[in-house]
């Protein structure tokens, strides 16, 4: 096995064939593919870029971790994922399934020839094999490894249709799901629809960060400028990509609630989410369009709705079952110890 390390950021598009195709074979969370992880670095990313290539004796990409090294909070010298923390709710490395064990001995190679203090590997799905294998093997060489639950995602394996996905969750709560949808659909005009075309995303993404912004009062701090170009990037990139599922729910002719999802490799990803409080609150906007979307996807045949990072009842009140995120910590012996 070969490693390279790339430290421009032209390295997305030097490696965007080879990373597309590898992503291809190892199924990795949608978080880690190459045009997000890119966008991340533009707007969100700082400190230097370190993307550690692996590839096998024939020059093939079967390997990648994209990195980047900052100083964190006790004056280290740190190595993170792109993509770490707030905004990505899964990221692991990417490995071919034929050369996993290949790969993370070339990367704890690599790994122990740069400068750092500390590494962690942040939001590693529950399934991931870095928070197992990869730390198996670092602890082989004497590395300080820790694993730690981050959060959870709670996530609905979808029916074959929505009678009988309401069928399999609890009556209670089956039948506020129906009450609430009759409700706001006999006491208002009331449309959902989804945003998926690139030209009409950008339009879409104002009156989404809008409801946002609304929501609640500490996410008013969150949309910084380059928080808002972020997530306009993303959403038109996604939308360029046939990914984005951007849903609105209209009541008497005003959003009042909004959704950003993903659509991606047979799931739905709930990335965020709106609405006004100060407008037609006893009418559950945001609920019923929570069904609303669990219904479209559905129809389109898909097997998850992934709720994404956070525990929040109503979550789990659409039938949610909670999946593990894990962050993986290591920190090598001192030279000479």
């Amino acid at each position: 096995m070969q490693t390279q390390i790339f430290t421009d950021a032209a390295a997305f598009d030097t490696l965007a064939s080879e990373w597309d195709d590898l992503f291809d074979r190892a199924t990795p969370p949608f978080f880690v593919n190459r045009r997000y992880q890119k966008i991340w670095w533009q707007h969100l990313g700082q400190g230097d870029l370190l993307l550690i290539a692996v590839r096998d004796d024939d020059g093939r990409l079967v390997g990648l971790a994209p990195l980047y090294a900052h100083q964190n909070d006790s004056g280290q010298r740190q190595l993170s994922f792109v993509g770490c923390v707030d905004v990505s709710d899964y990221l692991d490395i990417l490995a071919d399934p034929a050369h996993i064990e290949a790969v993370h001995q070339a990367l704890l190679d690599c790994l122990a020839d740069i400068e750092w203090k500390a590494l962690t590997l942040c939001s590693l799905p529950h399934q991931s094999l870095t928070h197992t294998k990869l730390a198996d093997a670092a602890q082989a060489r004497g590395w300080q490894t820790t694993v730690d639950e981050q959060d959870v995602c709670p996530v609905i394996t979808l029916a074959e249709n929505w009678d009988d996905y309401l069928a399999g969750i609890n009556k209670k709560q089956r039948h506020e799901i129906r009450r609430k949808m009759r409700k706001i659909e006999r006491e208002a005009e009331t449309e959902w629809y989804a945003v998926e075309s690139e030209t009409e995303v950008v339009a879409a993404m104002a009156d989404f960060i809008d409801l946002h912004q609304k929501s609640t009062a500490d996410k008013e701090d969150f949309w910084n400028d380059d928080m808002a170009a972020f997530f306009k990037a993303i959403a038109v990139e996604a939308a360029r990509a046939g990914w984005l599922k951007l849903y609105f729910i209209r009541v008497n002719g005003v959003n009042a609630a909004a959704m950003l999802c993903f659509d991606f490799n047979n799931e739905f990803l709930l990335y965020n989410s709106g609405y006004d409080p100060a407008q037609f609150a006893e009418l559950s906007p945001g609920n019923v369009l929570t069904s609303y979307t669990i219904q479209h996807a559905i129809s389109l045949g898909r097997t998850r709705y992934d709720f994404l990072r956070g525990d929040e009842v109503y979550k789990f009140r659409f039938g949610a079952e909670p999946e593990p995120v894990f962050d993986l910590a290591m920190h090598r012996p001192a030279q000479g110890s």
